[in-house]
């Protein structure tokens, strides 16, 4: 199977703008393509996953991957499936982010010369003098248009700010420069960019003529994937201080019966004979298509190593044993004690079990807590210091363990 139409079975891409011309790049290796990728945190999380997979993917095929890093972007905050402005970040802690997901990167895709390359669009964004770049490119952009688009319609009623409306012709602009300064011919992107994408290759069209435009190609991905970096507590961070291999590997072990083969096609690098023959699976064969699934993305992102003690640690505590080395550990202080003791409730919230002591209390209450493998029989329950000077084990539902230890 050739390179693209891979991309397709394993379910990657959801719409191109010319579907002939970028199967020829990229099955020849001809696609210098680019991924952007904003730095709102110190840490890459698991929306981030599908991208940086592809990158791999068409890197081992002989293509050139450009990870972009918005820097410059970032100034402004992408109002893309936002109800509200993004906060304000300062100029140090964006650049603290781009090292942070640079070091994160090298993990996926192998960087060098005449390899992938990182860029910061703070390069040239912040070297633009307003007026030149609005006399530049601000007649390529018509703003019954950009009113259309999706990411700004649903910011119309709560109120789009000027600084957001300028992100768009940002974000074209990165792929004009780009195209121009590494032969950049193809660029990727989630449902939620569809536009802004767009917006680059109109730009290119507009300002280097048809022949040049006849050159860009546009790809979206499949929207599961941003889908894939939430849950109750927030993001799933590639790392390994802000989301621990062993919670790593809970997360996909815990996908929906209707997610793992899913995940399975778009995720890892297993064979599609393999998966094809998984489609069948069903009832406890969904457990082990789960448990491969946990296993191939731990090992991705963490090691093998990482990723065996991960699989060892989950086997034995849902065998009922006492391996709790990988688990997730909270310390606890002693100012956090009261009378030499801390209530089920307090510690749930401070274990990140539960986001408040009401829905703490809810889950106690309907039986879904356990302390050292014993169900917690009422809210009053307590835990001692000295059960937590030996470190207590507690279970929320059949399948998220937490440590708590007296630090």
């Amino acid at each position: 199977m050739k390179v693209y139409d891979e991309l397709v079975a394993r379910g990657l891409i959801a719409q191109v703008t010319n579907e002939e011309a970028i199967r020829e790049m990229i099955d020849n290796g001809k696609a210098v393509f680019y991924i952007g990728f904003d730095p709102t945190a110190d840490s890459l999380h698991v929306g981030h996953f599908m991208a940086l997979c592809l990158m791999k993917r068409l890197q081992m095929a002989g293509n050139k991957p450009i990870a972009l890093i918005g820097g410059g972007t970032a100034m402004i905050g992408d109002p893309s499936g936002r109800t509200d402005m993004r906060s304000m970040m300062t100029k140090e802690t964006i650049e603290h982010n781009c090292a942070c997901f640079k070091k994160q990167m090298e993990r996926f895709i192998e960087f060098g010369e005449d390899k992938a390359m990182m860029v910061n669009n703070a390069d040239w964004l912040l070297q633009l003098n307003y007026v030149d770049f609005i006399r530049e490119i601000g007649g390529c952009f018509s703003v019954n248009n950009m009113l259309r688009a999706e990411c700004f319609k649903q910011r119309m009623e709560k109120g789009l700010s000027f600084l957001e409306f300028n992100y768009m012709p940002m974000q074209s602009y990165d792929f004009y420069y780009l195209f121009q300064k590494y032969g950049c011919n193809m660029q990727f992107g989630g449902n939620d960019q569809w536009s802004n994408m767009l917006g680059g290759t109109e730009l290119i069209r507009r300002k280097l003529g048809q022949d040049a435009h006849a050159m860009t190609i546009t790809l979206l991905l499949n929207s599961e994937g941003k889908k894939m970096g939430k849950t109750a507590k927030g993001a799933v961070w590639l790392d390994p201080n802000k989301t621990s291999p062993f919670e790593f590997y809970q997360y996909w072990r815990n996908v929906e019966d209707s997610d793992v083969l899913k995940c399975i096609r778009m995720l890892t690098f297993l064979p599609l004979e393999q998966i094809n023959e998984m489609d069948s699976w069903k009832d406890a064969q969904l457990n082990t298509a789960k448990e491969i699934l946990a296993y191939e993305l731990t090992k991705l992102v963490h090691g093998e190593e990482e990723a065996d003690k991960a699989q060892a640690a989950a086997k034995a505590l849902f065998a009922g044993g006492g391996d709790d080395a990988n688990m997730p550990t909270t310390e606890i202080a002693a100012e956090q004690l009261t009378d030499g003791k801390i209530g089920i409730l307090n510690l749930m919230v401070a274990c990140g079990l539960a986001p408040s002591n009401k829905q703490a209390r809810q889950l106690v209450e309907q039986g879904g807590v356990f302390v050292n493998d014993e169900k917690v029989p009422a809210p009053q329950f307590a835990v001692t210091e000295e059960m937590l000077c030996d470190g207590v084990k507690i279970r929320k539902g059949k399948k998220v363990f937490h440590k708590a230890i007296l630090g």
